[in-house]
């Protein structure tokens, strides 16, 4: 049988999802987490290779395995080995053919500005402050320009290795409540760093330190026209979304909420 699972986490102490050498990374905990409980090496896919510092709300990874428990059994067998910064938080049965990464429509991240004079004590690990003024009204038609599909070479790291940069955007929004600003984007997929290089971007418009608009950028298709890569401690991975037959309801919505706030 197949299993998905939906994760959460605080990732600011790991060096990003996916396992590496000689780093902390989310994957490698779950990975051992699963050995210690099925004394067996159990490889997961996952939805989302979020970056060193990002978090997640709603990751979401899967495998095969012919061991039986029913679903609470598995929830706290695998959260009881987990650090308190990971914790599994839903389980599904899906089908033989779902795969977390490539079974995904779509993608969605928020970002977290606390925008004030005064800095962010209790929440300097989950957003990005700044201090100048933003007009809210001119950062959401940047964001919109966004929407659609477009080549984002101007929005990737050098490191990126994405052979296609052509992605489409289904959805933009931005918030604010009190000192917040959450910024949202829903894609079919992402580069290396393209959220934070977008978000980078539309703050440096709005500082007036960039007088090319989104839709001018988007046309150059070259990095060096974009603004800055902003702190990975403002990302929250909200999930992915799946077509209706597997029946995951695998996408958190509500970080304000989270945020309480």
């Amino acid at each position: 049988m197949r299993l998905a699972f939906t994760l959460e986490y605080d990732g600011t102490d790991y060096s990003g999802f996916q396992k590496q050498k000689n780093a902390s990374t989310i994957q490698e905990c779950i990975e051992e987490a699963l050995k210690t409980i099925t004394n067996s090496d159990i490889k997961i896919n996952y939805s989302g290779r979020t970056d060193a510092g990002v978090h997640a709300l709603s990751q979401v990874f899967d495998f095969e395995t012919d061991i039986e428990r029913d679903s609470k059994n598995w929830i706290n067998g695998i959260n009881s080995n987990l650090p308190k910064s990971i914790a599994v938080k839903s389980i599904f049965n899906v089908p033989h053919d779902f795969n977390s990464r490539f079974s995904a429509k779509e993608r969605r991240y928020s970002y977290v500005i606390y925008n004030s004079k005064n800095k962010p004590l209790f929440f300097d690990k989950f957003s990005y402050w700044i201090t100048n003024e933003l007009n809210i009204d001119e950062m959401k038609n940047q964001l919109d320009m966004f929407r659609g599909e477009h080549n984002f070479n101007s929005f990737r790291s050098s490191s990126c290795n994405s052979k296609n940069p052509i992605k489409k955007v289904s959805y933009t929004d931005i918030q604010r409540k009190n000192n917040f600003i959450i910024i949202t984007i829903c894609a079919n997929a992402f580069l290396q760093n393209m959220v934070r290089i977008m978000i980078g971007t539309i703050l440096d418009i709005a500082k007036n330190e960039n007088d090319l608009c989104i839709s001018a950028i988007l046309k150059k298709e070259d990095r060096k026209f974009a603004g800055k890569t902003v702190p990975a401690s403002g990302l929250f991975f909200l999930g992915p979304t799946y077509p209706d037959k597997f029946a995951i309801d695998s996408l958190e919505l509500e970080l304000f909420d989270r945020l309480r706030i």
